[in-house]
């Protein structure tokens, strides 16, 4: 077979990777996507929350609070979970994160995530015209649930901060809780509306989408395990394919490129599950739902009701282990009005992040021709298609619409 030549391979299929391929193609770039599995948004991209967070000025930072770390520590809380037996792999990486979430560096973080969630569904509107899909976007915003006091006045000082970015919100009581969504039953203390984010009924279909659309226009999207890449003279091999520069956009396995190497980057894991169910009779979810206190989080997707859980810190590869799923589900039950299970077992998935809450966007410092995407946390379907254009601007020398400094490599030594 000839081998296949372009000027960038993109490694990597999911939001991210897409996106990024997208991009450079519109800057006048041939590429060639490669990726392990043979349809795009089969990995982490195809299990989220569906939500473009375009109103999440504040990234999730490891808790200050010491009742709140406590309960951590006691693996007490419903939004996370881990085994005692694999805390010393994952310790050193938590206590990174740990000390990047101080106040001053959380709000560092969040100042320089800014620039990107601002345009997060400005990006996406622009790809999903293009592609054709407008019934995979709902402009719904989204729901959090509270069950105590404190808990709301904390979402509310929350939503009052953000205000000063242009980030609207509403606080609802019960009754205004209920004329949303009248399916659901609880004893609540209040909820916080977000009424810009807007939401995907199903995150994989919609990275197929962006795929396709990259196929039409002349890309090329090839089987192949990012693992045989290799530098030669003039630019990177993958498998039979071959291009002058190659982009890392495999988020959670992205190790499997930078760290051989020899780059030294704190990218962890957080693994996520989640579980379609029918909802019962004619009940209708309107929002995706954050029943804040309990740790799980309900929205209306296309294969039915999903149900995500809050985050598990375990080895990427361990064996699925979905006790979230197990304790969510009769809470989630007793909120909205729930059926038979869609999906044979939970779907789990790794969100990949580093300390600083911030992805890696940028050129490798000692390999030319090689550039980074990857550590999108919680907001890789959102950030997708921003970070793509972000990056195929500094591939291109375009003048980047925001200062790409914060993410580069080299703030991790």
């Amino acid at each position: 077979m000839a081998e296949l030549k372009a000027d960038v391979l993109v490694l990597g299929a999911g939001m991210v990777g897409v996106s990024a391929a997208l991009h450079l193609q519109k800057q006048g770039r041939d590429v060639i996507l490669v990726d392990r599995n043979e349809d795009a948004g089969d990995e982490t991209s195809y299990g989220n929350a569906g939500i473009i967070e375009c109103a999440s000025v504040f990234p999730l930072m490891f808790p200050r609070d010491p009742k709140l770390i406590f309960q951590y520590a006691l693996n007490r809380s419903p939004n996370s979970l881990y085994r005692i037996s694999e805390l010393p792999e994952f310790l050193p990486w938590l206590l990174r994160y740990y000390l990047a979430s101080t106040p001053a560096r959380a709000m560092q973080s969040a100042m320089a995530e800014w620039p990107l969630i601002q345009r997060s569904l400005v990006e996406h509107e622009a790809l999903i015209s293009e592609a054709g899909v407008p019934e995979l976007l709902r402009r719904s915003g989204w729901l959090k649930l509270y069950r105590s006091q404190d808990s709301l006045a904390a979402a509310v000082r929350d939503a009052e901060r953000v205000k000063q970015y242009g980030v609207p919100s509403e606080i609802l009581d019960n009754k205004a809780i209920t004329a949303r969504e009248p399916n659901l039953t609880g004893d609540f203390a209040g909820a916080v509306y977000w009424p810009t984010p807007g939401f995907i009924a199903d995150p994989g279909a919609l990275a197929k989408a962006y795929a396709a659309l990259f196929v039409r226009k002349g890309g090329r999207f090839v089987v192949g395990d990012a693992r045989t890449l290799t530098q030669e003279s003039g630019g990177w091999r993958v498998n039979g394919a071959s291009a002058r520069e190659v982009v890392a956009a495999l988020g959670p396995w992205s190790d499997l490129v930078f760290r051989p190497l020899g780059y030294s980057i704190p990218l962890g894991v957080k693994r996520g599950y989640h579980l379609h169910l029918k909802a019962s009779g004619n009940a209708v979810l309107n929002h995706p739902v954050l029943d804040s206190d309990l740790g799980y989080l309900i929205a209306p997707m296309n294969r039915g009701i999903r149900l995500t859980t809050g985050v598990e810190f375990a080895h990427r590869d361990a064996p699925p282990r979905p006790i979230q799923v197990e304790r969510a589900l009769p809470r989630a039950r007793a909120l909205f009005p729930l059926g038979e299970p869609v999906d044979a077992q939970p779907w789990m998935g790794a969100r990949p992040c580093l300390p600083d809450m911030l992805p890696v966007i940028g050129k490798a410092p000692r390999h030319p021709g090689l550039w980074f995407d990857f550590g999108h946390q919680h907001h890789g379907l959102t950030l997708g298609p921003v970070t793509g254009r972000l990056l195929s601007e500094m591939m291109t020398g375009t003048t980047p619409f925001t200062d790409p400094g914060p993410y580069s490599v080299e703030r991790f030594g």
